[in-house]
């Protein structure tokens, strides 16, 4: 005889040998591709940019998704000798409105070249100081 539990969202069923030889007799139910709400990757099945997909992260919403989207879509079915030359325009009217909203799209780029430079200030100065304080030293031992 099986039997079943519920913990939280999962349902636990134990089923038992005779329960097997059994033909099953649940009904399955189709997807509906054309359920919004259904889970998709990247690209739905017609074909189609999935722009709710979370591995976009967001990109396709905000002030900057129209650009986005435009930039995002041009460049896949591109198939010039330079793949995606011709979707510059929409790659430049991309990074031109994400300048405009730093706070919500950061330069990476800057944002580590800051970094770097905040790391290399210390060790400089440090370098810099090291030889005129050895020099000072060597100076009061003179002059004992």
């Amino acid at each position: 005889m099986s039997y079943c539990w519920q913990e939280g969202k999962d349902q636990i069923t134990f089923v038992t040998k005779e329960d097997h030889e059994t033909p099953s007799n649940a009904d399955l139910v189709a997807d509906d591709p054309n359920d919004p709400y259904e889970e998709h990757g990247l690209i739905l099945r017609n074909g189609n940019i999935n722009w709710n997909c979370p591995c976009l992260g967001g990109m396709a919403s905000g002030p900057c998704g129209e650009q986005f989207k435009s930039s995002f879509s041009c460049f896949p079915y591109r198939k010039e000798e330079i793949k995606g030359s011709d979707c510059v325009d929409q790659f430049w009217a991309m990074q031109e409105c994400m300048q405009k909203y730093p706070d919500l799209y950061p330069q990476e780029d800057e944002d580590e070249d800051k970094e770097e430079e905040e790391k290399k200030k210390p060790a400089e100065q440090v370098e810099e100081t090291a030889p005129s304080e050895a020099t000072a030293a060597k100076e009061e031992e003179g002059s004992s």
